[in-house]
């Protein structure tokens, strides 16, 4: 399967860029990683509409939260791992709390930042902000989806996170595929088991799928590319036609898509449920996919997951 390839940080930079020539309420801040975050792209644009706050993401946010009080949409842009840890009291109160109209890019999420090692490698950022009110959580899977993210981050008055990845991934949509907030979208039908994957992991997903059907096993995969507010009615229909769940994403274990799908679980329809997900461990420096692979979240895990699954169906 031989797809397009291209990094969600880079299609964020370049639809940023289209918004800011249209709207020009759209500012950016960074938190000096504008080059790796490529909003840069809109610094080049947009000088006057452009802040490096600097090494300083509490600053990043809480300015951020200063400028929607004056009308303007700003979106503050830094690695994930340093706006939803180090910022984490600046996103609980001043934004979600308050409600404010700030758009919070979390770039390099995952394993897949690779030799920046486990201190830049985000794993925890869905535990840290679905627990909080107010907030919507987005994790496109690929480049085309991310501009339809960014789109939808420009027009709704509220907080929104969104997580990005550094490497480039394969382009799995299309310009005329449906996207709405809050609705996961079917990639692949099948009737023995559900895969419910977000960001990269769809592309796993997806090969896995292929894999197993070569042993007759038919996966259904699941975009899920909005982690809060979940699509609860595609996760019961899919537990009702299914009898099974696979999740799979890169992020910790506990508190994410994994966690958040066994939750309408057990509350609607308890179904046999088996997680693909970093399991409690932090990273390593390393290549992406060398990292994916010792981490256990390439499409080969998931086929395990599948075959684990069905087997308590």
């Amino acid at each position: 399967m031989t797809r397009d390839m291209k990094a969600t940080r880079d299609a964020f930079g370049e639809e940023l860029v289209e918004l800011g020539r249209k709207n020009r309420k759209i500012v950016v801040l960074s938190g000096d990683l504008e080059d790796s975050t490529r909003a840069q792209y809109f610094k080049k644009e947009f000088p006057d509409r452009f802040f490096n706050i600097g090494i300083a993401e509490q600053d990043v946010l809480g300015i951020a939260v200063g400028l929607s009080l004056d009308g303007l949409i700003p979106f503050a842009c830094s690695f994930a791992v340093f706006l939803t840890n180090r910022a984490y009291g600046i996103l609980r109160i001043s934004i979600c709390y308050n409600q404010r109209n700030v758009k919070i890019i979390g770039s390099h999420a995952g394993l897949t930042v690779g030799p920046d090692g486990a201190t830049a490698q985000c794993l925890e950022d869905f535990a840290i902000t679905r627990v909080l009110p107010n907030i919507i959580v987005l994790c496109p899977c690929d480049a085309v989806e991310t501009k339809k993210c960014v789109n939808f981050m420009a027009d709704y008055c509220g907080p929104v996170y969104m997580r990005l990845g550094r490497v480039p991934f394969p382009i799995l949509t299309k310009e005329s595929d449906p996207f709405t907030m809050g609705k996961a979208n079917i990639m692949r039908e099948g009737r023995d088991v559900t895969i419910i994957a977000c960001g990269i992991m769809v592309s796993e997903a997806l090969q896995a799928a292929q894999s197993l059907a070569q042993e007759g096993i038919e996966a259904r995969v699941i975009n899920m590319h909005t982690i809060k507010p979940l699509d609860k009615e595609a996760i019961i229909r899919a537990a009702k036609e299914t009898g099974a769940i696979v999740t799979a994403e890169e992020h910790q274990l506990y508190g994410g898509l994994g966690g958040a799908v066994s939750e309408v679980l057990v509350k609607n329809i308890p179904s046999p449920l088996e997680m693909v997900a970093v399991n409690d461990v932090f990273g390593e420096s390393g290549e992406a996919d060398e990292l994916l692979k010792k981490y256990h979240l390439k499409d080969i895990d998931i086929v395990e997951a599948v075959k684990k699954v069905i087997k308590r169906k």
